[in-house]
């Protein structure tokens, strides 16, 4: 079976948000017209706690972009986003959620960031996903959502370690690009490990 996952479409990283992403509410269409072609839809949402370890302003004197360390691994520090139960948190307004079978939640420990939707940063807990895509039979994995160089470049690395065959939906995606070129090189580095890039259009 192929099953679609929707990477955190979520109103703090669209443009206007506290971690905006530049076009990043033209994905919504597609990824409404893309879950019409599958069978099994699921999502990931960023769900921080208000003390998450990755808010910069939960670092005095630091700012968003600077590193720390977090727990024994190196850290970026990002704006205070997707807090769980705040709109912020919430799917992106015209985003058709009832399609989606499940909604796994990541990021919910302040102690560690989680940008892959099947681990944390860490290895250290599963979300929960690979166990539920092999149970519902899923073998082929179609992906898009934010951001093409964060959460959507590791969640297809894991999907590729995990065993599943996986396509990346480009036209899907968009790139926060702290360093101008992340875009690019997220999707080389994808490709090279053995994802397919793709494009909506075609899945037919």
């Amino acid at each position: 079976m192929k099953s679609l996952i929707v990477i955190d479409i979520q109103n703090d990283f669209l443009p206007g948000g506290p971690l905006g992403i530049l076009r990043a509410d033209e994905i919504v269409p597609v990824a409404n017209r893309v879950a019409e072609r599958f069978e099994r839809v699921v999502a990931t949402q960023d769900w921080h706690p208000p003390d998450h370890g990755s808010f910069a302003a939960n670092h005095p004197g630091k700012k968003p972009g600077d590193v720390i360390t977090l727990d024994g691994l190196e850290q970026i520090l990002w704006p205070t986003h997707c807090v769980q139960e705040t709109p912020g948190a919430a799917f992106a307004e015209g985003l058709d959620a009832s399609r989606f079978a499940r909604v796994f939640r990541k990021g919910t420990d302040s102690r560690i960031d989680s940008y892959s939707g099947f681990f944390d940063n860490a290895y250290r807990q599963a979300t929960g996903l690979g166990d539920y895509l092999k149970q519902q039979g899923v073998s082929e994995v179609h992906v898009l959502g934010l951001a093409t160089d964060v959460c959507v470049k590791f969640t297809v690395l894991d999907a590729i370690e995990l065993g599943f065959d996986t396509h990346v939906i480009v036209d899907g995606c968009r790139a926060v690009e702290l360093k101008p070129g992340d875009c690019e090189r997220a999707l080389e580095e994808m490709k090279n490990v053995g994802a397919n890039l793709l494009r909506s259009e075609d899945l037919g």
